[in-house]
């Protein structure tokens, strides 16, 4: 590397592949085309080849610029990061913030707290990653991931943000209807609502003694999302066996019930909601993140 900008060229390049056009992406930095135009040649001048094919009709990237936008994104996110953690020294909070957690935990919970951390600092930008699989922060360099369960050995640091309990719900008009449920033996002569996929991932079998299965006559409803079941139970369709911060809020507020059965013996092993990271030492930005969490999830948990 030769040119001192190459890094702001980079930048440049990216812009205009993503915007698809010299023009609209001098839109986007404010400047005037030949600008643009200008910094892309000094990048293909720099670099010894051409990056991108242009033609009167659009623009199409070379076999160099394929390869070349496969590292730039990683590249200016290293570098994005490299100033934010050199401005954690001064307190600074700012960079790219980059979460996985469960959809509706995400939605819930995560994402009123970034609302008005995007308020307090206005240089910190967020990547939230919605999924239930277990992200890897060092493998998908991520700076925080939510997880929740019975805690592994890991050598990742884990800030507990809460236990993690499991609820028996029902609502109101479902149990004038079909009774409410004394003991597991009752439980399974009632209508239930179950995950889609996978083998028991909403632990049945904690109280049924096995899991529900797919074949199960007794499952009336089965879907792949939390906010799915919790609105089965609110419209009356069945038990949903649940996370306290799925249904919690619904038995706060009186629409769904909570029922109590052999003392709730699933809750009694250890378990809870964990920030996962992989930096002892973690920048600002992940600082005010997890005390801000910290802080709206409340002890108790504020869906308790």
């Amino acid at each position: 590397m030769r040119d001192p900008r190459f890094a702001e060229h980079l930048a440049v390049f990216v812009d205009v592949v993503r915007a698809g056009s010299f023009s609209a992406a001098s839109r986007r930095r404010a400047v005037t085309p030949s600008a643009i135009v200008r910094q892309i040649d000094a990048l293909e001048q720099d670099l010894g080849v051409s990056l991108l094919v242009r033609s009167t009709r659009a623009l199409s990237l070379t076999d160099a610029g394929r390869h070349l936008l496969e590292r730039a994104q990683r590249l200016l996110d290293d570098l994005a990061d490299t100033h934010a953690e050199v401005a954690a020294f001064d307190g600074a909070v700012s960079g790219t913030l980059r979460i996985a957690c469960f959809p509706t935990f995400g939605k819930r919970y995560v994402i009123p707290v970034l609302a008005s951390l995007a308020r307090e600092f206005p240089s910190l930008h967020v990547e939230l990653d919605l999924t239930e699989r277990l992200a890897d922060p060092v493998a998908e360099r991520l700076d925080l991931v939510v997880r929740m369960g019975e805690l592994q050995d890991t050598s990742l640091i884990a800030t507990k943000l809460a236990p993690h309990d499991r609820v028996l719900v029902a609502s109101s008009a479902y149990l004038e209807q079909h009774g409410v449920p004394e003991s597991e033996a009752a439980l399974r002569n009632h209508r239930l609502l179950d995950k889609l996929h996978g083998n028991d991932l909403l632990g049945w079998s904690a109280i049924l003694g096995a899991p529900t299965g797919e074949t199960c006559e007794h499952v009336i409803f089965r879907s792949d999302d939390f906010e799915a079941l919790n609105g089965a139970a609110l419209a009356g369709m069945g038990v949903a066996f649940l996370p306290s911060w799925v249904s919690g809020p619904s038995v706060k507020a009186g629409d769904l019930v909570r029922l109590s059965i052999s003392r709730e013996s699933w809750n009694e092993r250890p378990s809870g909601i964990y920030l996962l990271r992989a930096l002892a030492a973690p920048p600002a930005k992940v600082k005010a993140f997890t005390q801000a969490l910290k802080d709206h999830v409340g002890t108790p948990p504020c869906w308790s």
